[in-house]
């Protein structure tokens, strides 16, 4: 006897080949009826045995397409007649978004193969997909994931790439982004001025290849953006991208034509390898130790002892590293600071001082992002996510409970700013936009919050902004919370980290407490001061300050954090002629008159970190943010953990002594312990603190938040020498800097009691 089934799925379900394999699935076992996308993800009416119906939702939901990511499912037996053969039918759309959108997926092995075969029609075709591969987020205008509203509409498929759009049986059967050479995208090479240069060959990647190896630097639009591109061997040319692109000494990526050659060159593990492969393709992070490779390590991560490292994600890439099958350098196209260009005019206007050629295509690029950036440390599972973007945004992979704070809009921090929203039954977390400080940043960030409105058709009920009164992003929160007429919530800032990563874990309403350490460069504090070395503990619905490190002065103004001899300053009470020659005999001066009369104090991590960094003589001034924590990293990295010292011990208060740390680390250079040792036992000290803290307040769980959880030589300490009874917790799909600001506040929005 036959009845009818109604599945219904939802996640990531969209732009993944579902439908496809849905059809093929029914077919199989001749299933009669329809599937369809429409605003809430995947509906099928299918009608046959109820016994081959129940075999056939179980394989949808237990081996569904590659890329896709099943969250929630359900079926109900209806009544009502079905057609003779079961149909794709064109998606729908009665009511609002309620499905996780999809993200850009790197170019699969198939698709690969294709383009390299000389007797393959879309053989050296850059903009090759199917319907497991190739740009979704990148190029979508509005859901659900059709063609018609992607930026891939005005390419109209020949009657080659419409017969397998047709065929079930055909790996672009209903890929939404199918194209050839004949109905495809154009591409071509200019000069800054816009004039096209012709290939003798034919092959446009040649003459790339052969500009690269002449030294010259391309600017080249990507299906997500503009990277930059130069020979990773050719120190000059290395040399002359961080002139004009004003970077002088924080790291470039690496793009490696292969995991073969990357294996030669560098020791890679088994995670590295899969997250390098994976379909988010990410930049990894990777120990340069023991390099035997080509490119110039030095000029391309200065000081450091590992170095980023991607594989080619896009056919564009792809065939790029076949004719230059060389480490070259691919990094954001833009001026440091500046968003990621993305348009073409924008784009060689901004770096035709940058670049001496462009690589362009006509495809427009409708939300550009920057890569995803993660490394690993050898004890945790999971990656640290140091930047969440391509590949990886805008999804949170949790649905939450029906209803849950529908119509909340956070709007993050400042420096790593993105937003969140929760419009329906899912979480979306933007891209990683950038510093709000930054005019062009700030346009982006403010037209990323009206493209979630409106992709959503719903505006915000209420919006959660940062609590410190000066940062953009809570000035605009108030601005539009005017203009709509809605409450607005001021969020504290360490207490939204601690949120995002008690909310990762689902942590929240649990009877056992949870001691939180949130360690950053700046944040507002409740009591006016700059916080960023705190302990919260969360019980009882409540989060309470209990701990941080002890204030010491904050000097003039930004400047600290950009001059880690100032935290230094700040930090030593008994400075030696080493430390006194960082600074003129004026300067000394006049920062001893600001100490003398100054108010403001922080409790700053971070900056705790650049003083210990300035004192080993590593570092006195960043030019990139964080720069001077990386670089103490790096100069432990030979530090024995067996012959480590814990320096000191926590306050009568619980806090951290700060100027007695700094003044002990002091005290082991002069004896004349190594800087790698000294640096080692400064971390060292500050997990045993970690640890005593959680001891004295009889807890066993401790959750991490905050940018200096990047360190990868802490968090390994922070797992070596947990003890038995205690289990950690650290962020795994948000990275621990401010990204995941915007998703703390809606989980502090959420679940605190008010």
């Amino acid at each position: 006897m036959e009845t009818t089934f109604r599945i219904i799925l939802q996640g990531r379900v969209q732009g993944v080949g579902f439908r496809p394999f849905v059809y093929r699935e029914a077919a199989a076992r001749g299933l009669r009826g329809w599937v369809s996308n429409n605003e809430e993800g995947v509906i099928i009416h299918a009608t046959g045995p109820k016994a081959t119906l129940e075999e056939f939702y179980h394989s949808l939901v237990g081996s569904p397409p590659p890329v896709s990511r099943v969250v929630n499912h359900y079926f109900e037996e209806i009544s009502g007649e079905a057609p003779m053969e079961f149909q794709i039918v064109p998606s729908s759309r009665k009511e609002r978004l309620n499905l996780q959108l999809t993200p850009d997926f790197a170019l699969c092995t198939e698709c690969r193969k294709e383009m390299l075969s000389p007797g393959n029609r879309r053989y050296q075709y850059p903009f090759i997909s199917c319907v497991n591969c190739g740009p979704r987020w990148s190029l979508t205008e509005h859901f659900p994931f059709e063609r018609e509203n992607t930026s891939m509409e005005v390419f109209k498929m020949c009657p080659e790439c419409l017969e397998e759009y047709r065929n079930p049986a055909d790996r672009r059967f209903h890929s939404q982004t199918n194209s050839c050479a004949t109905c495809g995208i154009a591409y071509w090479i200019a000069e800054p001025g816009g004039n096209v240069l012709n290939a003798t060959d034919g092959s446009p990647f040649a003459k790339l290849a052969a500009l690269l190896g002449e030294g010259h630097i391309i600017a080249l639009k990507n299906t997500s953006g503009y990277l930059l591109c130069c020979d990773g061997r050719n120190e000059k040319v290395i040399r002359l991208l961080r002139h004009r692109k004003q970077r002088p000494t924080k790291p470039f990526a690496v793009l490696y034509p292969s995991m073969e050659k990357l294996k030669e060159d560098l020791k890679v593990s088994p995670r590295e390898v899969a997250k390098l492969q994976s379909v988010e393709r990410p930049i990894v992070l990777l120990s340069s130790k023991n390099y035997k490779g080509e490119a110039c390590l030095h000029p391309i991560a200065p000081g450091l002892d590992q170095i980023g490292v991607m594989l080619p994600y896009t056919g564009i890439l792809a065939l790029l590293s076949e004719a230059f099958p060389h480490p070259l350098i691919a990094t954001s196209g833009n001026i440091h600071g500046s968003p990621i260009c993305f348009d073409p005019s924008d784009a060689r206007t901004k770096l035709a001082g940058v670049a001496d050629y462009f690589f362009e295509h006509s495809l427009k690029i409708v939300r550009p992002q920057d890569d995803s950036v993660i490394r690993f440390c050898t004890e945790a599972t999971n990656p640290i996510i140091l930047r969440r973007s391509r590949g990886m945004a805008p999804n949170y992979t949790r649905m939450l409970h029906k209803g849950a704070g529908s119509g909340l809009l956070a709007l993050g921090a400042q420096l790593k700013s993105s937003i969140g929203f929760i419009p329906n039954d899912f979480l979306y977390v933007s891209e990683y936009l950038g510093n709000l400080e930054n005019f062009e940043v700030f346009e982006r960030f403010t037209r990323t919050v009206a493209n979630f409105v409106n992709l959503f058709d719903q505006a915000p009920k209420a919006l959660l902004i940062d609590s410190h009164p000066a940062y953009l992003s809570s000035l605009y929160g108030k601005e539009l919370a005017q203009k709509w007429e809605i409450p607005v919530y001021s969020i504290p800032h360490h207490e939204a980290h601690f949120a995002a990563v008690l909310g990762e874990h689902q942590l929240f309403g649990q009877e056992k407490p949870v001691l939180g350490v949130i360690w950053d460069g700046t944040g507002y504090g409740e009591d006016g001061q700059i916080w960023g070395g705190e302990f919260f503990t969360y019980s009882e619905g409540k989060i309470r300050r209990t701990g941080h490190v002890e204030y010491y002065d904050w000097l003039a103004g930004d400047k600290m954090a950009r001059e880690s001899r100032l935290a230094l300053n700040s930090l030593l009470e008994r400075p030696d002629k080493a430390v006194r020659k960082k600074f003129t005999e004026e300067e000394w001066q006049l920062y001893r008159q600001l100490k003398a009369k100054n108010s403001l104090k922080t409790s700053s991590m971070g900056r705790l970190f650049d003083a210990v960094s300035s004192l080993l003589g590593l570092c006195d001034r960043n030019t990139f943010e964080g720069e001077a924590a990386m670089l103490l990293e790096t100069a432990s990295g030979g530090f024995e953990l067996e012959q480590a010292v814990s320096l000191v011990s926590l306050d009568p208060e619980g806090n951290i002594p700060a100027r007695s740390l700094v003044r002990e680390v002091h005290q082991s250079l002069k004896k004349g312990k190594p800087v790698a040792q000294a640096g080692g036992d400064f971390i060292f000290t500050l997990v045993s603190l970690i640890f005593e803290k959680a001891a004295s307040e009889s807890i066993h769980r401790i959750a991490f938040s905050g940018g200096v959880f990047q360190n990868a030589l802490l968090v390994e300490m922070l797992h070596r020498c947990k003890p038995e009874n205690v289990k950690l917790y650290f962020h795994r799909e948000f990275s621990p800097n401010d990204e995941n600001i915007a998703f703390g506040q809606l989980m502090h929005h959420l679940n605190l009691i008010k």
